[in-house]
């Protein structure tokens, strides 16, 4: 499905699995941007991932920084084919009553607004590509959501919507595309469907490093970052069709 290597930014790739994604991306051959906020996180964790994974630093929570970070990227590359977004994080508490506000200004920054600007700069590059792919990793808590995480799946559940409608926007400019050609009044013929955006749905993730830690757990319903990486992989080879808009349940 790809008809040759590929430009993907993974973002939040400092993380265990932003090095996974990035590392199986790569050896898939690709070439690969990882993205972080802190640069001596990034750097190390784009070395560990592999020889053709660049690193750049950007705060995805300000519009303006992904703008700029989305011109360097150009800067070497006519476009890029895909984000894979792993920028996130956890808060949770006892019950509904204590819910702190500090816990849902960190949140809505770090897994709504970071989607929110990574999604609407790159949007052209993806809706472009002939293979644009955009994915976020999201919670089995949006689906059943408990009174001490409620910060955490209400904020999943936004970004997943947000998501949702990258996909109808996907939809809509291409296999949906009714919108007219010029000054003739001719409608554009639709086109075939070639960018899909997906929600990969985990429990939690784990890793190598957290396992030889806790050698005496099984993290039931866990997924482990390298599934998460294979999914991502996977994203390039299958019909935009059949991902666009999809859930992704990769929990066990």
């Amino acid at each position: 499905m790809t008809g040759g290597p590929l430009t993907v930014v993974v973002t939040g790739g400092s993380n265990s699995s932003g090095i996974a994604v990035a590392r199986a991306l790569a050896l898939a051959g690709h070439r690969v941007f990882t993205i972080g906020s802190n640069e001596a996180r990034i750097k190390a964790a784009a070395a560990e991932a592999g020889n053709d994974v660049t690193a750049l630093v950007c705060d995805l929570s300000r519009l303006e920084s992904v703008r700029e970070l989305a011109s360097e990227i150009h800067g070497s590359t006519e476009r890029v084919d895909g984000v894979i977004h792993l920028v996130g994080g956890w808060r949770g508490a006892k019950g509904i009553e204590d819910q702190p506000d500090e816990d849902w200004s960190a949140l809505e920054q770090s897994a709504i607004t970071t989607l929110r600007n990574v999604s609407r700069v790159f949007y052209n590059d993806l809706v472009s590509s002939p293979t644009g792919r955009f994915a976020m990793v999201s919670s089995t808590a949006v689906a059943a959501p408990t009174a001490g995480a409620a910060t955490y799946a209400a904020a999943k559940a936004a970004a997943e919507t947000w998501t949702l409608a990258v996909a109808d926007g996907f939809r809509r400019d291409q296999s949906g595309n009714s919108g007219n050609s010029g000054n003739s009044g001719i409608k554009d013929e639709p086109a075939e469907q070639h960018s899909a955006a997906v929600v990969f749905v985990v429990k939690s993730l784990v890793d190598a490093a957290m396992r030889r830690e806790h050698p005496e757990r099984k993290f039931p319903g866990y997924t482990d970052v390298e599934d998460l990486a294979a999914a991502a992989v996977g994203l390039f080879d299958k019909p935009a069709a059949e991902l666009n808009g999809q859930r992704l349940l990769l929990a066990k």
